[in-house]
């Protein structure tokens, strides 16, 4: 039986554009984009987890926003169950720690990208609601 891995995604909005991250060559999903975030921890809410994941992954801090989406995908490595959220950058620039690439893109042109299907339902509602009240 796969094992369930839990993980939040970051929908980073910053001047109506949303934060797009491309994985490493060397990760799973190789160059496929993402929210960054990352696992939620023992004791962690979904939105602690977040906060660790940008601080470790993208060195800023975001406010978390509204719920976006809940998404269970079935890898060859295990069933991921992605949560993502809204959220608002509050300090700092996000820089590349572990992604080979970030981009801010419109929501219009968000299905441009190669994106892992984890996040293409999330992807999907984001490109049809409105994003100008989360900033």
């Amino acid at each position: 039986m796969k094992k369930v891995i839990k993980v939040v995604g970051a929908v980073i909005v910053h001047e109506d554009k949303i934060l797009c991250a491309q994985r490493g060559v060397n990760q799973t999903l190789p160059l496929k984009w993402e929210f960054p975030g990352g696992k939620i921890e023992t004791g962690e809410t979904p939105q602690e987890a977040l906060q660790r994941e940008i601080n470790e992954e993208m060195n800023c801090q975001v406010e978390i926003g509204d719920y976006v989406e809940d998404t269970t995908y079935e890898y060859d490595f295990g069933i991921v169950h992605l949560t993502t959220y809204y959220c608002r950058l509050i300090e700092g620039i996000p820089t590349l720690t572990e992604h080979a690439s970030i981009q801010w893109l419109s929501p219009a042109e968000l299905d441009t990208l190669d994106w892992a299907p984890a996040d293409i339902p999330a992807i999907q509602k984001i490109m049809y609601h409105r994003i100008d009240s989360i900033e």
